[in-house]
């Protein structure tokens, strides 16, 4: 009999609903929220009215998509945490009342670790290269930066993470400096191809073992335009694309001197990334760069796979389920930045 779970995604400003049958994608629909773009970043209370909105049609179009009806689901997967309080609960109250209704069981999904099994969701037709246990997974987005040992999918150990801002943050702050917009990954990725890496040189982090800090380099990035701008006053506008570039340069530097350590340290050279700053051409480009210097067999998502999306719940639900590692209706669902 098959096994079909239907993965629910409400931890930040995208309602996501996936079905995954016998570990195959049948279906990943995202709804987006563009109200937060004149804020320049998510406003919570209004990100949990949007999933409320979202949530049950957003469910009704992956069961439709996947051609698969409630009372053929085995159990339902759902983001228990981390994220934003207002939007876990849309989702996990959904998710709660839902398998209730069904009679099925729950399966809590941690969201982080959902993100490095993304590697691991398969889609109709399409061979798909999977890491092999146990590897290194560059975990990299808005909310976290962090190196990870995966031993098993339901084993992961931190090796380093940012003691202070994620690399994501940073880019969406600097962007924001410059004017450019929110959310800023996309729009410096962008400029960031057109410009050149070296043109101008900002302040990188000496932390000491694996650990990551952007605080820094948005400092010397706000401090460096200030003084250029006192010279130029459209110094930006003059240079945006190789500010862009020299600013992607750098985090990527940054992001790969630790995880070159952590590849040598652990002499592990099955190397992941995940996340939504994954999604950066220049970093994606290191990462095949120093698959050939260093012989790394690496890993690198679909760019659907990247940001927050509920086909990596779905999966990882169903391979929680198939050890049935289910939960109770009573867990509550928790923000704070873990991995379990």
């Amino acid at each position: 009999m098959s096994v079909i779970i239907l993965g629910i995604e409400s931890s930040c400003d995208d309602t996501s609903a996936a079905v995954i049958r016998d570990g195959l994608l049948l279906s990943n629909v995202v709804a987006s929220q563009a109200i937060h773009e004149s804020y320049g970043g998510v406003v919570p209370e209004l990100a949990s009215r949007a999933h409320q909105q979202n949530i049950v049609p957003v469910v009704h179009e992956a069961l439709k998509r996947a051609g698969v009806s409630k009372e053929e689901l085995s159990a339902v997967a759902f983001t228990r945490g981390p994220g934003l309080m207002g939007s876990l609960l849309v989702g996990v109250s959904f998710a709660k009342g839902f398998a209730r209704s069904l009679n099925i069981p729950l399966i809590d999904v941690n969201h982080l670790n959902a993100h490095v099994l993304a590697h691991f969701i398969k889609e109709e037709n399409e061979m798909t290269k999977q890491p092999t246990f146990p590897f290194l997974c560059l975990l990299v987005s808005g909310g976290n930066s962090q190196i990870i040992l995966v031993k098993a999918y339901n084993e992961m150990e931190v090796l380093g993470q940012t003691i202070d801002d994620a690399a994501g943050e940073a880019i969406d702050k600097c962007s924001k400096v410059m004017g450019l917009g929110y959310p800023g990954g996309p729009i410096i990725d962008r400029l960031a191809r057109q410009g050149n890496p070296k043109a101008f040189s900002f302040s990188k982090p000496h932390i000491p073992g694996l650990n990551y800090s952007f605080s820094g380099l948005k400092t010397s990035f706000l401090y460096s335009l200030r003084d250029w701008i006192k010279e130029d006053p459209d110094f930006i506008e003059h240079h945006k694309m190789d500010l862009a570039a020299s600013l992607e340069a750098t985090i990527v530097d940054i992001l790969m001197d630790k995880l070159r350590k952590a590849a040598k340290q652990s002499n592990i050279k099955e190397i992941a990334i995940a996340g939504g700053v994954s999604a950066n051409n220049g970093l994606r480009n290191a990462f095949r760069e120093h698959a050939l210097k260093y012989g790394w067999e690496v890993y690198i998502p679909k760019f659907s796979y990247t940001t927050d999306n509920a086909a990596m719940i779905a999966i990882t639900g169903y391979l929680k389920y198939l050890d049935k590692d289910f939960c109770s209706i009573e867990l509550p669902a928790y923000s704070r930045v873990t991995l379990q």
